[in-house]
């Protein structure tokens, strides 16, 4: 994939995590090309690499449109979510250098700045470069690759969740827990409290499920 390509794919995967691009929306090429100065070609492969992610559908005779969950496919990738980050934070939890858990912190000190100012977009991206510490602290690419994909997957709606009432605040706290389990090698107790943070069921389902149409209100 060349760097120009690979920027391209980058850009349609951030207009659709940030809702730019809604879910159930038809991509038009002609309009995608004239959007980003290129020809119809490279915006096709790009769609057939969005779609090889999950995050397009493309349609025989009809087009590409933006992948639409449904709530029970929702739960079971978040499902699968949390058992892949609950696996990274017990292996984070051995595995990581001093260096990494000092990267970790800021991290973690950077959602914080984040919540108090009370921004979900903000935290959104400060909480993503958190769990990303996780991923790296595991030590594990193939573990790395395979969490990273489905949060892309479900980047649209982790970010969507920071949005319900308390939950900037909630999530947090929640990552407080983490990274003490983290620095203290307490493998199991990182992968329950990772396990717990992702995973939505509950109350929290409800409210995901209730804020669905606010995607449709998202701006780029």
């Amino acid at each position: 994939m060349t760097t120009h390509s690979a920027t391209l794919r980058e850009e349609i995967e951030e207009m659709i995590a940030v809702g730019a691009l809604k879910p159930g929306q038809h991509l038009d090429e002609t309009e995608l090309a004239a959007r980003f100065g290129v020809s119809r070609t490279p915006i096709r492969e790009t769609l057939i690499q969005l779609a090889s992610m999950g995050l397009v559908v493309i349609r025989p005779r009809r087009g590409a449109i933006v992948a639409e969950l449904g709530p029970q496919q929702l739960v079971e990738m978040f499902e699968m979510m949390s058992e892949l980050e609950a696996t990274c934070g017990r292996l984070a939890a051995r595995r990581m250098t001093r260096e990494e858990q000092q990267a970790l912190l800021a991290a973690h000190q950077d959602c914080m700045q984040a919540m108090e100012s009370a921004e979900p977009d903000v935290y959104y991206y400060k909480n993503e470069l958190f769990h990303e510490a996780i991923y790296a602290g595991s030590h594990n690419q193939f573990l790395i690759e395979q969490t990273r994909a489905l949060y892309r997957r479900l980047r649209p709606y982790r970010r969507l969740q920071l949005r319900v009432r308390d939950r900037l605040s909630n999530s947090y706290r929640e990552h407080d827990g983490v990274v003490q389990a983290i620095i203290e090698g307490d493998g199991e107790r990182a992968a329950q409290l990772l396990r717990e943070h992702v995973m939505i069921q509950g109350q929290r389902f409800s409210d995901l499920m209730a804020s669905l149409p606010q995607l449709q209100l998202f701006a780029a």
